[in-house]
């Protein structure tokens, strides 16, 4: 046998530490130690939850959410009115959705699977009258007159409405409360857009709006129109905008909407206690100026809870104007889901305007 020199069997020594080193780090039965080997496996990525919501004053608050759910990517989609966020919904495009009380209730009473699981913003509604009336706020004994002095001399006294808004139902609600007949004693025209209710007070096309903010604000302010009223002595109150979502959603995927509603109650308690975070959003997605943001979320509370009582009410003057063929009170009402709030908030509810 040929003897192997000292040099050689050293190499060989070296060869077979190397090879046991290299056998070792890649052993597969135990667990790479933290920056060797492959990289850790990257954490779970938060599930997605689509969100539309329909672009106004008291809605873009909105997109202040995702800031607020770190376990959940809210995706947000806005959409030009609240008939398109509904639709979204209901096609299943999006998850959960920002609408009125008045869209909820259109729903169910054709069926739609629509839940509310919480509140939004309220108000926001402001009836504006032309300035050349000299109408003082609230005098509603000098609005009958001016009403009767329009019919005396054989002329229509026009109020500007989107039919089916919220602020449509407001206005006519609050005047039933006061001795006016919206059907007989005033011609209620309708101006589908917003955004041309101050052009026709402007122009005198009506002598009166009932509008949604910022643009009441900025009627009053540019002088072409005056505050009359808030109206909301009605039935309804100041209800405006609730969180919906569908029964799916609500089956399988509750946590997430635990989450979900855990930020929505975050964002409006944060908002109750910061307007000045509900002006800058405003800025950032409208041209409005300062002063007009200010101004006009004077007339927007923030506001997580689900007025069911109001909600009926809401239903009661929707079948007596048409807007519904049937009454749907039954549905509205025991369809409201209060989980997730009451998971959120600690409260019952009843505390959450189950008897509001």
């Amino acid at each position: 046998m040929k003897v192997l020199k000292r040099g050689t069997i050293a190499a060989l020594a070296l060869i077979m530490v190397l090879l046991a080193a290299c056998g070792n780090a890649t052993d597969s039965s135990k667990p790479a130690a933290a920056g060797e080997g492959d990289k850790a496996a990257p954490p779970k990525a938060n599930p997605i939850l689509k969100v539309g919501y329909a672009k106004s004053v008291m809605s873009y608050p909105m997109t202040l959410l995702p800031e607020l759910t770190d376990d959940l990517n809210v995706e947000l989609s806005s959409f030009a009115s609240g008939n398109d966020v509904l639709t979204a919904l209901v096609s299943k495009s999006i998850d959960a959705a920002q609408i009125t009380y008045l869209h909820y209730i259109t729903a169910v009473g054709k069926d739609l699977d629509i839940v509310p699981i919480s509140g939004q913003v309220n108000g926001g509604t402001d009836l504006l009258a032309h300035k050349s009336l000299g109408l003082e706020t609230d005098d509603w004994e000098g609005f009958k007159k001016i009403i009767q002095d329009f019919k005396n001399n054989g002329k229509p006294f026009r109020i500007g409405a989107s039919r089916g808004s919220a602020q449509d139902i407001q206005m006519r609600g609050e005047f039933k409360k006061n001795g006016i007949d919206p059907l007989t004693d005033v011609q209620i025209v309708n101006i589908p857009n917003f955004a041309d209710h101050i052009v026709a007070i402007e122009k005198g096309e009506v002598e009166m709006v009932t509008t949604v903010e910022p643009i009441a604000t900025q009627a009053r302010l540019s002088g072409q129109a005056v505050h009359f009223t808030y109206p909301y002595n009605q039935a309804a109150g100041k209800l405006t905008n609730l969180i919906v979502t569908r029964s799916d959603v609500i089956k399988d995927r509750p946590e997430d909407l635990t989450s979900f509603v855990g930020g929505v109650v975050a964002l409006l308690d944060k908002l109750d206690t910061d307007k000045e975070e509900w002006i800058n959003v405003v800025n950032k997605y409208t041209p409005l100026d300062e002063e007009t943001g200010k101004e006009a979320l004077k007339n927007a509370y923030p506001d997580y809870k689900i007025h069911r009582e109001s909600a009926l009410a809401i239903v009661a003057m929707m079948k007596e104007l048409n807007y519904i063929q049937s009454d749907v009170s039954e549905k509205v009402g025991n369809n409201i889901d209060y989980t997730f709030l009451s998971k959120v908030t600690g409260k019952t509810k009843e505390e959450l305007g189950y008897n509001d």
